[in-house]
């Protein structure tokens, strides 16, 4: 083999490492041991999953920034206290029923990954659920309760594409980061 076929199968093999080994964790957590045996049985079916059932190759970016990370994991927690009371005071709000809408948010700097990572997001916080997503206009459709008018629908949206930026911040690819930079940059040089 070349040098340059052994760097591409290295790098292959570097890329597809975290998955497997998520994987295999994966099989001992859902079997409640942490053996030897329960790591080598969930190596033979990660490597059987990867090699059967082959998924379209994801890349990631190599980045996470720790900060960044951290602040987006203390804000989904407040996020899902601050939901599930807000569900709670609507479902017994004797006074209205709450209202529901199905909003579009199209996203801005989503690739596959980070499109997965909203999705997900927006439907662990409670009053949203992520009913549709189409990749190709990198579109999320969400199922919101709480949506009185147009400014509720509106601030719905907003709210998704909040979570957008906190994730590209945290875990985008550096073109998206310098991307979303811009962005926030020309926007504060577009106010009065």
């Amino acid at each position: 083999m070349s040098p340059v076929t052994n760097r591409a199968l290295w790098r292959g093999v570097a890329l597809r490492l975290p998955f497997l080994l998520w994987l295999i964790v994966l099989w001992m957590m859902l079997w409640g041991q942490f053996t030897v045996l329960s790591a080598l049985t969930g190596i033979a079916v990660a490597l059987f999953v990867t090699r059967v059932f082959r998924l379209p190759t994801i890349e990631l970016s190599g980045r996470i920034n720790l900060w960044w990370a951290a602040l987006l994991a203390v804000q989904f927690l407040a996020a899902v206290v601050h939901g599930s009371l807000s569900v709670a005071w609507q479902v017994l709000d004797p006074r209205r029923p709450p209202g529901a809408a199905i909003i579009a948010v199209p996203l801005r700097y989503a690739d596959d990954l980070v499109m997965t990572h909203v999705a997900v997001t927006s439907s662990l916080i409670p009053g949203s659920l992520v009913v549709e997503a189409e990749r190709d206009s990198r579109t999320l459709y969400l199922h919101v309760i709480g949506v009185r008018s147009l400014e509720d629908v509106e601030r719905q949206r907003a709210g998704v594409l909040r979570w957008e930026r906190r994730i590209v911040r945290a875990l985008g690819s550096p073109a998206q980061a310098a991307q979303l930079r811009a962005d926030e940059r020309a926007e504060r040089e577009a106010r009065p």
